[in-house]
């Protein structure tokens, strides 16, 4: 299955590739200030490029895609499941079978319409018994009844999502290599 190309997803990638400074933090595991340094040169050009929330949106997978990668966490990413898409999934369909509390769904909606999210929310638990466990990434803040992280220029909390998933995976045991050790 071959990906199209998104020029969000390019431009991204062009960016980290580009980077002099990004290396250099991936060895020092500063996660939050890639994410940060990203953002600050990389959201206003995004944005423009479709329309705000499908642009965070693929912003946002492409960020959590590289750093995952990077920080040696197991996730999969865009994943077809009981004829669902999940965004991404930590650290497989596996374990969600086996143990749901050990696994975490990360939802990232290319929508800040609050009805359209609360039905993708619904959709998931379907397949995630532990509702704590589904966390949202979105663009703008949206009061919902979960775990959730804003990507945006201002107000800005998708900056400790890496840490967070590293906390999860550190205390549910997920993470065999325990790299980030938080």
């Amino acid at each position: 299955m071959q990906e199209e190309p998104n020029p969000v997803k390019d431009y991204l990638f062009e960016y980290i590739e580009k980077s002099s400074t990004i290396p250099e933090l991936i060895v020092q595991k500063k996660f939050d200030v890639i994410i940060n340094e990203i953002i600050e040169n990389c959201y206003d050009k995004v944005i423009t490029m479709d329309s705000k929330d499908e642009a965070v949106g693929v912003l946002a997978t492409g960020i959590l895609h590289y750093l995952l990668t990077n920080a040696f966490l197991n996730a999969q990413r865009k994943i077809e499941y009981k004829g669902m898409e999940l965004d991404i999934v930590i650290p497989d369909i596996k374990t969600l079978e086996k143990d749901p509390k050990m696994t975490l769904i990360i939802c990232i909606p290319k929508s800040s319409n609050k009805k359209i999210i609360d039905e993708k929310l619904l959709q998931l638990e379907k397949i995630q018994s532990v509702k704590e466990n589904i966390w949202v990434v979105l663009s703008e803040d949206i009061p919902l009844e979960k775990k959730t992280f804003v990507l945006s220029k201002k107000n800005n909390s998708f900056s400790k999502i890496i840490f967070e998933i590293a906390q999860f995976s550190n205390v549910n045991g997920a993470n065999k290599f325990k790299i980030l050790r938080i």
